[in-house]
């Protein structure tokens, strides 16, 4: 049920995403290659504030978590179900905007259509590019997350309270390295969202590497700081940027259909990186191995992949042209 849950959170959420940035008409390849510009800046900032905002919520649960388990032993069960319980009513408060939000569509939606919508997406290279991206990128991710967790627990021992302090790090950090850093840089730039997840992935491939080179090493809590800070940031811009760019990648009036895969992708990825960060939990350098391996070819898949915003709103302007040519002979 939490599997479910999230996937379906994560689908929809980027759906509402999608239909919060402007719509963009069809009435020909060239207007709508002018406007893309525009809806990739607001829907960049609001991927972007939202990830800052659930980094303050992730904050805030993962303080509350370390609260409930100082409890005595006896009591685990009972900090257990007041977690899942603080966890649920959050989650309540995210979804109100479900019933207080204006329904603007009048037709009923036809759900034959809604069903071959799935499918469509192997139609577009660029959109089956991206998925491939956010698949790797979720493993790389989860991988160094869950085999650093696990490598700091078990084999470094060190004062619980550090603990707490590499997550509200890895949390925190994005909350002002995001908006201050990030977005000013994207602008210098010229970055497109594809180039800023290449950004996030070399971010990866730095803490995962440094990982697997100094294992054996004895840490200090101030690296585990700059360890989760780097990670951290890196997450948070794969996030962002990666919805973004499956929106970009979608084509238009399709954005649902192509949500879908990429929470079912996302999901998948964050599973494999859990997977092999736990099975080994005695040889950290396999997880972070593999997440390095997987940033990147993550990295390469993204640099020749045929993975593009540009590319994608090019495609759909053309089968927009041709469409309007056929329809006209």
């Amino acid at each position: 049920m939490i599997v479910v849950a999230i996937t379906v959170s994560t689908a929809t959420h980027t759906h509402h995403l999608a239909l919060m940035a402007p719509k963009i008409s069809r009435p020909s390849p060239l207007k709508r290659l002018t406007i893309f510009s525009t809806k990739q800046r607001l829907s960049s900032w609001i991927s972007l504030f939202a990830t800052a905002v659930g980094c303050l919520g992730a904050c805030i649960v993962s303080s509350f978590t370390y609260h409930m388990l100082r409890e005595p032993i006896e009591r685990g069960f009972i900090s257990l179900w007041i977690v899942t319980i603080f966890c649920g009513l959050l989650w309540l408060v995210g979804v109100l905007h479900v019933f207080t939000a204006e329904n603007r569509t009048t037709s009923v939606p036809n759900i034959l259509s809604s069903r071959l919508q799935l499918f469509t997406i192997f139609k577009y290279p660029h959109a089956i590019g991206c998925l491939v991206s956010v698949l790797l990128s979720s493993f790389t991710t989860m991988g160094i997350f869950t085999g650093g967790v696990l490598f700091i627990v078990g084999q470094l021992c060190i004062v619980p309270v550090h603990l707490l302090y590499f997550w509200l790090t890895y949390f925190l950090f994005p909350l002002v390295s995001l908006p201050l850093l990030f977005q000013p840089l994207q602008n210098l730039l010229k970055a497109n969202s594809a180039k800023m997840k290449i950004v996030g992935l070399l971010l990866s491939l730095i803490s995962s590497g440094f990982g697997f080179y100094f294992w054996e090493s004895h840490w200090k809590w101030g690296h585990l700081l700059v360890f989760g800070a780097i990670q951290g940031t890196s997450s948070g811009l794969l996030h962002t940027f990666g919805r973004v760019l499956m929106l970009e990648t979608a084509p238009c009036g399709e954005e649902g259909g192509c949500s879908f895969w990429y929470g079912w992708v996302r999901g998948v990825g964050l599973f494999g990186g859990f997977v092999v960060g736990s099975v080994v939990p005695r040889s950290v350098r396999t997880s972070f191995g593999a997440a390095f391996c997987s940033g990147l070819v993550g990295i390469v898949v993204l640099l020749f992949g045929n993975v593009s915003d540009f590319g994608a709103a090019k495609e759909d302007g053309e089968r927009a042209l041709d469409s309007k040519e056929s329809i006209s002979v």
